[in-house]
């Protein structure tokens, strides 16, 4: 509760000192455990919690707003299932769907749509299934929206047979295709499994035929998804989604299909139809955005090319464009694929150039590297001991698997059991296991 309270801060005693909750007697101990007054403040609560990740606390939070009788109402709901949708938690949020219609509300169409594209979230298509025949039982009307969220989530577990079906009803319903169907078509291509031969081919006819593209069904772009903070790219589960906010030009949001496709052909690590679509898109009169740019780094790099994956890098660097902080990342990641002598001494200077730069590694960035930096073998293993002492020394957050494989590598290592590296790794370790991971580790 202490933990929850500082989420909420001063604001919460503030409130509490207006005496918007009113008991014969409010005990200075059930103040001190109770964190939110109201369903209004509950709702800020949850809010919160979501805005900082901390996706996790939402079923306490909800424990604790029954507990002190406070009715939920269907915007705390909404926040509930949008902030376990944010968190990828689908149990989480069939939990609050079955909660929301005990108390006798019914979900409606915009709860229905998180509700699948939190399957899509979590690769489980056939919870989403089963809720579009939730929705026709309930007599909740499908919108383009719910039928778009549909198809990427059975596209992210690669099944591409239902996808082409919903494409069929959705043409026989005279629903056109826009960006994010064809956006969840190319992922339904590159996710099947097995992979086909012309997988790669596919990808680049899609977005050829994408150029035509409509608006489905336009006129259902939700409010609701804009009040909850949810971008279409985040309820289609695009792999923009957490860029689309950011200014610099890092994201031309026209260019979807264009995100999707280079996102696919470099995880198939497929440069000469990545080259192929790079041609398209300077045909199309458009350069890359940093987005685009990251991918084809990460192609050329995770094909082991890190001449031509750093020059991407340099050329970027040296155009007069804003320098961003994930075009470092996805350098430094990638030059460690192989755990080569030269790859793993480049990451290191990148790092430092990074830091010399004044960019700070976020606890998601940081812990990242350090998990691809600790699976080094070989080697002096300085790369991950500088990304360790970079987070401590900013107090960055480190998450346990991260920590883990770190605390694995120096114990991989000829180094003393006293040495006090290890020493604050282990206290790190235990502390967060303690805390997630079910008790200290032996």
């Amino acid at each position: 509760m202490k933990l929850l309270r500082s989420i909420y801060g001063h604001h919460s005693s503030l409130l509490r000192a207006a005496g918007r909750r009113h008991y014969a007697a409010q005990t200075e101990a059930y103040l001190k455990r109770n964190y939110a007054n109201n369903v209004s403040e509950y709702n800020t609560v949850i809010g919160s919690i979501t805005a900082q990740r901390r996706h996790y606390l939402l079923r306490d939070v909800y424990d604790d707003m029954v507990l002190d009788g406070v009715q939920p109402t269907r915007d705390v709901f909404h926040s509930l299932i949008v902030g376990s949708m944010k968190g990828a938690r689908l149990q989480d949020a069939f939990f609050f769907r079955d909660e929301m219609k005990a108390t006798g509300l019914l979900p409606d169409v915009a709860l229905y749509n998180f509700l699948i594209s939190t399957c899509g979230r979590c690769k489980n298509a056939e919870p989403a299934i089963h809720i579009l025949e939730e929705m026709k039982r309930n007599e909740v009307k499908p919108t383009g929206q719910t039928y778009i969220c549909l198809l990427n989530a059975c596209a992210a577990t690669g099944r591409l047979d239902r996808v082409y079906a919903i494409v069929r009803d959705m043409t026989a319903a005279g629903l056109g295709l826009n960006k994010f169907c064809y956006a969840g078509l190319i992922a339904a291509h590159k996710n099947k499994i097995p992979l086909a031969d012309d997988t790669a081919t596919k990808i680049i006819e899609l977005v050829e035929q994408s150029k035509g593209w409509s608006s489905v069904d336009a006129s259902t772009v939700m409010a609701e998804n804009v009040m909850m903070g949810v971008s279409e790219e985040e309820l289609y589960n695009i792999p923009t989604a957490e860029y689309v906010h950011r200014r610099g030009g890092f994201v031309s949001r026209p260019s979807t299909v264009y995100h999707v496709a280079f996102h696919a052909l470099a995880d198939l690590q497929n440069v000469e139809a990545m080259e192929t679509l790079l041609q398209m898109l300077e045909k199309d009169n458009k350069t890359p955005d940093v987005f685009i740019t990251m991918q084809i780094m990460r192609c050329y790099l995770h094909c082991g090319d890190i001449d031509r994956g750093l020059k991407v890098f340099e050329d970027y660097m040296n155009s007069g464009k804003p320098p961003m902080i994930e075009l470092y990342v996805t350098l430094v990641e990638g030059v460690m694929v192989g755990y080569t002598p030269r790859g793993m001494q480049l990451a290191q200077d990148m790092l430092v150039a990074m830091n010399s730069r004044g960019f700070f590694l976020s606890p998601k960035m940081g812990s990242d590297l350090l998990l691809v930096a600790a699976g080094e073998k070989t080697g002096g293993y300085s790369t991950a001991n500088y990304l360790w002492d970079l987070m401590q020394a900013r107090k960055t957050a480190i998450s346990l698997p991260a920590v883990e494989a770190y605390f694995n590598g120096l114990k991989e290592r000829d180094i003393p059991e006293d040495d006090p590296r290890l020493l604050l790794v282990t206290r790190v370790r235990d502390s967060l296991a303690a805390r997630f991971g079910g008790g200290p580790r032996t």
